[in-house]
């Protein structure tokens, strides 16, 4: 029995912690809290599932004990808390355990991009907050060391509190200065999915579920915001060639070189759908222009005639806009492509002038991938050492290896 209890307390943590946070951080108004109190309840969990057996709806009975804890809480910082005050506390987060509580995810995505909190922190807030990741996986989306976040965050959820910001999808009016950050927020939260290729690591393979669900919910609610059909197809378009990332025997399987038979051809059709309604506005950003890029490498690959030029035109629009260092390297490559490896070298020049890439495998690989098409073998293997160094991935990091070892003496 307690074997069973402490696997469904870790699915439901798994799955279902984002979802159960929200619920109560809408109903409290404060992240902080909400955390703390479900953390209790996942303490009492441990002790009471073993000994009573798993409850027949998990959430539900975790949310209730989370409410009795917010309760509590809220006693101990005023010695007499005002009835009205508890009672509109209870009645916000009450959830009736038979029928379940509604998902406040994506009210509380917007919660955490109100301008009263710190453009730079509102995406990381987000994705730790809402989405479930840890510092670790932020600092990978976001290029920086794991302790540069965390006083930020803290000092986020506090003013969540202090500023009794409301819990809710704004107004209409309201919806252009936080749409950026919702935006970004959900696409890292689907990158740190996508990187678990082969699909061992479930956490990691259900953050790509829960980032296209709050893909699909926001191009609903706002369905005349070209960007959120852009989003959303650009991540289409990537999970369509998830079956084909990987080899039989797990090893990593590059773009050019996949099986397009593989790719999840009704996946493909409905990202082409959603980049038609996005395109049909007129307006241009930068997730319509990066799934524009995934058609262009999804229709040229299968049909064995990528149009280069118009890849690189695309790049040139989205470095353009965003001056993202990603972009450039990407940029790169697809110039390499077009007019050669050493047209593609010039471009990195621009690129190592940010310090951020220094830490970023994916700028030593196209480096490295360059430097030996055009002959310069040694500086192709230290920069292929390093890539190895920076990459997680067993698979990728024997890809790259067996690269690096190909390199003529």
């Amino acid at each position: 029995m307690q074997l069973r209890a402490h696997k469904t307390l870790d699915e439901v943590v798994r799955c279902c912690r984002a979802k159960l946070v929200a619920f109560l951080a809408a109903g409290s108004g404060d992240l902080a809290a909400a955390e703390d109190a479900l953390s209790e309840a996942f303490a009492s969990a441990l002790v009471a599932w073993p000994q009573e057996g798993c409850p027949t709806n998990p959430e539900a009975w975790l949310l209730t004990v989370a409410r009795r804890k917010l309760i509590d809480a809220v006693r101990r910082q005023h010695e007499v808390p005002s009835s009205e005050e508890l009672e509109q506390l209870a009645g916000a987060i009450t959830a009736d355990a038979e029928n379940g509580f509604p998902d406040q995810r994506l009210a509380l995505l917007f919660a955490c991009a109100h301008p009263a909190i710190d453009p730079v922190v509102r995406a990381p807030l987000m994705l730790q907050a809402v989405l479930g990741l840890d510092a670790t996986q932020i600092a990978n989306a976001f290029l920086v060391s794991p302790a540069a976040r965390t006083q930020r965050l803290v000092r986020a959820k506090t003013k969540i509190r202090d500023a009794r910001i409301p819990v809710r999808v704004p107004d209409r009016s309201e919806l252009p200065e936080r749409l950026d950050a919702v935006l970004n927020a959900i696409y890292a939260c689907y990158a740190e999915g996508w990187s678990e290729a082969a699909g061992a690591d479930s956490a990691r393979v259900e953050l790509v579920t829960e980032a296209i669900f709050m893909g699909k919910l926001l191009a609903d609610l706002i369905p005349d915001e070209p960007e959120a059909w852009g989003l959303l197809a650009l991540m289409l378009f990537a999970e369509a060639r998830r079956p084909a990332r990987r080899g039989a025997a797990g090893e990593f399987i590059p773009l050019m070189q996949q099986d397009c038979k593989l790719w999840d051809q009704q996946m493909i059709a409905e990202a082409e759908k959603a980049l038609h309604r996005a395109s049909s506005s007129g307006v241009i950003g930068r997730f319509q222009l990066e799934a524009a890029i995934q058609s262009a490498h999804t229709d040229g690959l299968q049909r064995r005639c990528v149009n280069w030029g118009a890849v690189v035109r695309l790049y040139d629009a989205l470095v353009e806009l965003t001056r993202s260092p990603v972009a450039e390297i990407n940029r790169a490559m697809a110039l390499a492509e077009l007019e050669g490896p050493q047209a593609g070298l010039y471009a990195l020049e621009w690129v190592k002038t940010d310090k951020r890439v220094n830490e970023y495998q994916p700028y030593w690989a196209v480096r490295a991938n360059l430097l030996a098409r055009t002959g310069k073998c040694d500086e192709a293997r230290h920069a292929y050492e390093i890539a190895i160094g920076l990459e997680s991935d067993p698979a990728v990091r024997t890809y790259l290896q067996q690269l690096c070892d190909e390199l003529p003496e």
